[in-house]
């Protein structure tokens, strides 16, 4: 149909879920575009039966804290705070915070408190970037103040209610 899987994630806590999440090629995704690949897959899953008891299906985009599930999204989102746990410890840890620094010869390179980390892309168990409200908020607050020059007006009045 056109869009990018990003991740198939069958789960059972309660009832069972079919998650699927999409994009299209250019990071982008509409509610329309979830709602037709949803009665598409659930045709499909009607007719072919791979699960055999009840189930949730759910089409979504990835969100703001996106999984990062292939090579080519540690690349894509270099420079953003993204946070990986892999299968085995290493150093005593599974769990990784840090800035993306993108992806070389097949390692996953992390700059993390203690300096810059590789790690080899069959070690990640989970990985997704890590976005919090704070940060979005002083962003937006950011450019806000960026695109409001005061001094270009003769006067300002800020209506109060």
């Amino acid at each position: 149909m056109g869009f990018d899987i990003i991740r198939v994630k069958y789960s059972i806590k309660g009832t069972a879920t079919v998650q699927i999440m999409i994009e299209k090629s250019d990071g982008t995704i509409e509610i329309d575009d979830c709602a037709r690949v949803s009665t598409t897959i659930s045709t499909l899953l009607d007719i072919n039966d791979p699960v055999k008891d009840g189930y949730n299906l759910e089409v979504s985009s990835p969100g703001i804290n996106r999984p990062l599930t292939r090579k080519k999204d540690f690349e894509i989102w270099k420079g953003y705070n993204a946070k990986i746990k892999t299968k085995e410890l290493i150093d005593q840890r599974k769990n990784f915070s840090g800035i993306l620094l993108g992806e070389k010869n097949g390692e996953i390179l992390l700059d993390i408190n203690e300096g810059t980390i590789g790690l080899n892309f069959d070690w990640i168990e989970e990985s997704h970037l890590s976005v919090s409200i704070e940060k979005i908020l002083k962003n937006n607050k950011n450019k806000k103040t960026e695109l409001m020059n005061e001094t270009v007006f003769d006067h300002i009045e800020i209506e109060k209610s």
